[in-house]
């Protein structure tokens, strides 16, 4: 495992402990840099008109197509460490 992967599972981990919940904005950031650093590029469908969440986190991670997944898990790192701090 590189040390890049453990980071970025280590701020997956930290996140849980955050002590305020995030704005809406970095939820959708943290959610679709999580999923870019652990999948790679959208390949889902977008969720139903009425499914606005669902719809909101598609678009963000949709945002992210083409980031290579290293990028997308050092952004992760930095945005959970910034929340942290």
């Amino acid at each position: 495992m590189t040390d890049l992967r453990r980071e970025f599972e280590q701020a997956a981990e930290d996140v849980k402990r955050l002590g305020a919940r995030p704005d809406n904005d970095t939820l959708l950031r943290l959610y679709a840099l999580y999923k870019q650093g652990s999948l790679g590029d959208i390949q889902a469908h977008p969720p139903g008109f009425f499914d606005f969440v669902g719809t909101a986190k598609h678009e963000a991670w949709a945002q992210l197509s083409g980031m290579p997944q290293e990028e997308a898990m050092r952004r992760y790192v930095a945005l959970v460490r910034q929340l942290l701090a």
